[in-house]
């Protein structure tokens, strides 16, 4: 008989994480609401293995079997030994970085990072002894120049947060590994569909499963997933902190996986479409969109990656705050909201000039972040070309 060739991501999603035949039948996980375990008799509770060992429930904050469902279904997407579930994203970041660092080590973290990244690694790595840089996201195998004996870590996200840098994650995780440091990964923008971290030389790979995972704006949840070398020490490291998924939350995780192809083909159409039609409007200087040919790091996201998400960003050409306001406090598709990877539509202004440390960010004119949804691309427009027409009005003298 011949061997059945491999399944294909969207086949694998629709079936990961099941196994119908341990919940009577039951098509999806049920989701497990528990704290206490008990056990029989005295000797089965001291035989118990070892502390938190993959995939055995032993107390709530450990796991339960709604949450192992979604961390083996997205190991095995991102090619990862194993998956830890996290309440958010900014858990999965802190996590990893708490079990990977200690006092006295030094970090380089990209100066495009998602701000409260930088705010974890300025308030809290720094108050305990743990040195930051912040290096340029386009700086690839130059990285070599800032790592030190003690660095421990190198932190990408690619592309970056709000300007939406693809960084040459191959080049500086080759630096990285010859100084002895540990890669992590950021790959929320892509979801395991469109980019395979581990592939490029990460070594521990973080998600808000907030976004596109959960898809339906209402969860929040992170992941972290790792290789067998890693795995112990982040998972014991983020229980003792008391990190701990709630099963729903979880649950909302395995709903949302099952439409995750579906939904990031459209996500990718809608936006390549509307960031095209943005680049050719009269008041944009420019949109940031990896996918778009002209982009500057175009080249790098065709190497690196199989296909672009929803969320970019777009610079507009010089006009005053108010004008700015004109034009998203009319839209009626677009929701203004600090997140991203739901069906719906969002805008809002960034300013990444506030944040940049590295490399000074020195747009001509007000930036803007779009996170394009799953309506019709033509309604999407013509809301856009109404706040357009708002923006311009309020900048006529």
């Amino acid at each position: 008989m011949k061997p059945r060739k491999p399944l294909s991501p969207e086949t694998l999603l629709s079936h990961l994480g099941r196994q119908s035949g341990d919940y009577h039948g039951a098509v999806n996980v049920p989701v497990y609401h528990v704290s206490t375990i008990l056990y029989p008799t005295v000797e089965d509770l001291r035989a118990k293995p070892k502390p938190l060992q993959k995939g055995l429930v032993q107390y709530g904050r450990a796991g339960t079997p709604t949450a192992f469902a979604l961390e083996d279904a997205v190991a095995e997407l991102e090619g990862a030994y194993g998956g830890i579930t996290m309440p958010s994203g900014l858990a999965a970041i802190c996590g990893a970085l708490l079990a990977l660092t200690k006092s006295g080590d030094h970090i380089l973290i990209s100066d495009s990072a998602y701000y409260p990244t930088r705010a974890f690694c300025d308030n809290v790595l720094n108050r305990y002894g743990v040195t930051v840089t912040y290096y340029d996201p386009r700086i690839g195998s130059g990285i070599t120049d800032l790592i030190r004996p003690d660095t421990r870590v190198v932190f990408t996200e690619s592309p970056g947060s709000q300007t939406f840098e693809i960084q040459d994650v191959p080049a500086i995780a080759e630096a990285a590994h010859a100084a002895g440091a540990k890669v992590v990964m950021d790959n929320t923008w892509a979801t395991p569909l469109f980019c395979k971290p581990f592939d490029l030389g990460a070594d521990v790979v973080v998600h808000a499963g907030t976004k596109y995972i959960v898809g339906h704006s209402d969860a929040m949840l992170g992941l972290i997933l790792t290789g067998e070398e890693l795995y112990d020490e982040i998972r014991l490291m983020t229980n003792t902190a008391g990190y701990a998924t709630g099963p729903d939350d979880a649950y909302l995780g395995l709903r949302g996986l099952r439409s995750l192809a579906v939904r990031m083909a459209r996500h990718q159409e809608n936006a390549v479409d509307l960031a095209q039609w943005l680049s050719e409007r009269p008041e944009v200087h420019g949109v940031l969109h990896p996918a778009l040919p002209d982009a500057p790091d175009h080249e790098l996201w065709r190497r690196d990656f199989t296909g672009s998400s929803g969320l970019f960003g777009v610079i507009l050409k010089p006009c005053s705050d108010e004008a700015v306001s004109a034009m998203l406090n009319g839209l009626e598709l677009f929701g203004m909201g600090y997140s991203w990877g739901g069906y719906e539509s969002l805008i809002i202004p960034t300013y990444p000039e506030k944040i940049r440390t590295a490399v000074p960010w020195n747009a001509p004119g007000p930036c803007l972040r779009i996170h394009v949804g799953l309506e019709d691309p033509a309604d999407l427009k013509a809301d856009l070309d109404l706040g357009f027409e708002r923006l311009r009005l309020a900048a006529a003298p």
